[in-house]
Formats: structure tokens, sequence, C-alpha cells
């Protein structure tokens, strides 16, 4: 079981998390001071260094910290279609809407990890490559396994292809959240479900 005082120091990352990310969004990350987060976390700065060494730290674990929760949300989707039965390819098909549904619940961390990809100066680089293939990994998992089974073409290239749906999915998001909020998540999902069944010639 986990302590009171771990459970209380896991809230208080949890509130600087949230504070940063929509800081960050809003200002950029040079911008945004750890005074700024903490105000908007409502803890004293020396609780901020007390979680984190530095401003570049904590965005890194804020790098990893969502990144991890869209990984586990795209894992468990990947698992409770297995547990029913159901195809590789309605996989992939539930981790789209798992995707959706996380970039929908966080949008300002989706918007920040999007930028950063772009961005090849910074420190947390090599921290941001090892979380985007922790993601994109989960993907990988699951066409191999369609590819074994015979559900899939052995012609893929599964780490192009992996990575090309989760970057579908992001980019489709983002453009649902900024230019088309009015569209629910079913017609979003509906659309790239067309894409990934191949069902968008109509051949």
């Amino acid at each position: 079981m986990e302590s009171s005082g771990t459970t209380r120091r896991q809230a208080t990352r949890q509130k600087l998390y949230e504070a940063a990310v929509t800081l960050i969004a809003e200002k950029g990350f040079s911008a945004t001071t750890v005074d700024e987060i903490a105000e908007r976390a409502g803890v004293a700065k020396g609780t901020v260094y007390y979680n984190f060494k530095s401003k570049t730290e904590l965005f890194e674990e804020l790098l990893r910290h969502g990144v991890g929760l869209l990984t586990a949300s795209l894992r468990t989707a990947s698992e409770e279609t297995a547990a029913r039965g159901s195809t590789r390819v309605e996989a992939l098909d539930a981790m789209i809407r798992a995707g959706l549904a996380f970039i929908d619940r966080y949008p300002a961390f989706t918007q920040l990890y999007v930028a950063e990809l772009w961005r090849t100066n910074r420190a947390w680089q090599a921290t941001l490559l090892v979380v985007r293939q922790q993601a994109v990994a989960v993907v990988e998992d699951v066409l191999r396994e369609g590819v074994a089974n015979g559900e899939l073409s052995e012609e893929i290239d599964i780490p192009l292809t992996a990575a090309a749906l989760v970057g579908m999915v992001l980019v489709a998001a983002l453009d649902w959240q900024a230019f088309q909020p009015e569209r629910s998540i079913d017609e979003v999902h509906s659309a790239l479900s067309l894409l990934l069944h191949g069902r968008v010639s109509g051949r």
C-alpha cells in the first residue's frame, strides 16, 4: 500500500503537471516561470523545487507522465479487445478511439507534445524520443500480431505504419479540437475508422 505521504506527493505533482501544461501551452516553455507554475497550482514556489530540481526536469516528467497515460490507454484498448476475442484490426480501431478520448481529455498536453516533436534542440529531446517510442510500440505489437495471424499483409512496414496511425490520430484530433469542435468524438472516430479499414476509395 502507498503511504499517505506518497499519495500527497503524487497529488501535488499532478497539480504541478496540470498547471505547467496549461501555462506552457499558452505562453511557451521559455516564457513560463516557476513562480507562475506555483501560483497556478496553488502551492509555494519551494514546493515546485521540492518535487523537481528545475523547470526543465518538471517538463521532462510532464512528458513522461502524459505520454505514459496515452500509452496505458492504448494498451488497455488492445487488451480489452483481445479479451473479447476480437480481431487485431478491431483492436487498432479501439486504439484509435482511445487515442481520441485521451486527446479530448488532455488537449493542452497533446498540443504541447505535438509541438515538441518538431523541435530538435531541446534538453528533453532524448526523453521525448523514448516516450514516443513507448506509445508507438503498443501499436507496432498489434500490427505484428495481425501480420502473424494473416489478418494484415506481410508487406506492411510495421514501424512506419504504426507511426502513421498514431500521427493520424494526433493530427486529426487537434484539427477537430481547433477547427471543427462542433463534431462529436463518434464522428471523428468514424472517419478515421473508414481510413483504417480502407473504405475511403469506394471500391
